[in-house]
C-alpha cells in the first residue's frame, strides 16, 4: 500500500478512535451514546461523515485530530444548511444539477473500480529498482544541480541554423539576446535553480554532458530555449535514498499500464456503435487518464528530490 494511503488509513482510524472515545465518554456521564454528532435543522450529520472528511486530510497527526474533528463538523454543517435551502429551492430537481449529480456518480464509480483494479499492482522488486537506477545515471548517481539562465525563443523553422550558428560563435548569452534584438526575434528570458529530475527529460542526458559556461540549445514546441549554463554541483542520490521514489514510480507506472490495458480489454469485449454525427477513432484508442488513479505524490523529499518532481522528470522515460 503506498504511503498516502497508509496516512489516510491512520488518520481515519486515529479520528475513528477520539471520536468514538468522546461518544463513551458521553455515555459514562448518564447520556445515551451515539453516532450523531450534530444536528441541523431535522437533518442529523454522523460521526462517519466527520471522520470521512479526516481521512481525506493529508498528513493528519494525533495531537490534530480533535480540532481537525471540529472543524470538519462546521464545514458540514455549513454544507448541510445550504443543501437543505438548496432543496426548498427544488435545486435538487433543475435539470442542470441532476445532470451535474449524474455525471459525479459516474466518475465516482469509474474511479473506484480502477483504483481497486490496479490495486492488484505488485510492488517492484529490488532488481527493478536497481535497474531503474542503473540506466538513470543522471538522475541519481551523477545528479547535479544546475544553475541556469534561459531565453524562450519563438523561432521559425527555416531560421533554426542561423540560431545554431550565432549560439556557436556566442561568448555569453547577451551576444545572443543582442543577435535576436537586431532580428526581432522575439523572446522571454528566464532561468533558475533546477536539479535534474526538474529539467525536461529528453534534454537531461545533454545537461549532464555540459560544462559551466556552455550554451545548449533545446527544441521546444513553440520555439527554442537557449541555456547558459552558469554553475553546478554535483548532489548524487544512492541508491538507498532513490528506493522510495523509484519504487513509488514504478508502482504508479504499473497501474497505469494495468488500467490502460483493462481500458482496451472492455472496449475490445463491448457492443460500442457509434450514432449520429460521431464516428469512431481511426486511431488508437480513447484515453484513459480520466479513470487512471492519480500518480502517488508527495512534497516530502530526500536529498532534494520528490516524488513529484521525480515522476515528472521521469514520466517520458523509454
Amino acid at each position: 500500500m503506498i504511503a498516502n494511503a497508509f496516512v489516510k488509513n491512520l488518520s481515519l482510524a486515529i479520528a475513528s478512535a477520539v471520536l468514538l472515545s468522546a461518544c463513551g465518554e458521553g455515555e459514562s456521564a448518564g447520556k445515551t451514546a451515539t453516532q450523531v454528532a450534530a444536528r441541523v435543522n431535522s437533518e442529523e450529520l454522523s460521526v462517519h461523515q466527520i471522520n470521512a472528511v479526516l481521512s481525506r486530510t493529508p498528513n493528519l497527526q494525533p495531537d490534530q485530530v480533535e480540532a481537525a474533528g471540529q472543524a470538519a463538523l462546521e464545514r458540514l454543517i455549513d454544507q448541510e444548511l445550504l443543501v437543505q435551502r438548496a432543496k426548498d429551492k427544488k435545486l435538487d430537481r433543475d435539470p442542470r444539477v441532476m445532470q451535474a449529480i449524474e455525471a459525479a456518480r459516474r466518475e465516482i464509480l469509474a474511479r473506484s473500480y480502477m483504483e481497486q483494479f490496479t490495486g492488484q499492482a505488485d510492488k517492484p522488486a529490488p532488481g527493478e529498482i536497481q535497474a531503474f537506477y542503473d540506466e538513470n545515471p543522471a538522475l541519481f548517481s551523477e545528479r547535479r544541480v544546475y544553475n541556469l539562465q534561459e531565453l524562450n525563443i519563438t523561432i521559425d523553422a527555416d531560421k533554426l541554423g542561423e540560431l545554431r550558428e550565432a549560439v556557436t560563435a556566442a561568448s555569453s548569452l547577451n551576444d545572443i539576446v543582442n543577435w535576436l534584438r537586431e532580428r526581432k526575434i522575439p523572446f522571454k528570458a528566464g532561468g533558475g535553480v533546477r536539479a535534474a529530475e526538474q529539467l525536461p527529460l529528453e534534454a537531461l542526458p545533454r545537461f549532464a554532458q555540459m560544462k559551466d559556461g556552455q550554451i545548449g540549445l533545446v527544441q521546444t514546441r513553440t520555439g527554442v530555449l537557449a541555456i547558459f549554463l552558469a554553475g553546478s554541483r554535483a548532489q548524487p542520490l544512492d541508491v538507498a535514498a532513490a528506493t522510495p521514489f523509484i519504487e513509488r514510480f514504478l508502482l504508479n507506472r504499473e497501474k497505469t499500464e494495468m488500467a490502460r490495458a483493462e481500458m482496451k480489454r472492455l472496449r475490445d469485449t463491448a457492443q460500442i456503435e457509434y450514432m449520429g454525427n460521431f464516428k469512431a477513432p481511426t486511431q488508437g484508442q480513447a484515453t484513459v487518464e480520466e479513470v487512471v488513479p492519480a500518480a502517488a505524490s508527495s512534497t516530502e523529499s530526500e536529498g532534494g528530490l520528490s516524488a513529484e518532481t521525480l515522476e515528472k522528470g521521469v514520466s517520458g522515460l523509454k
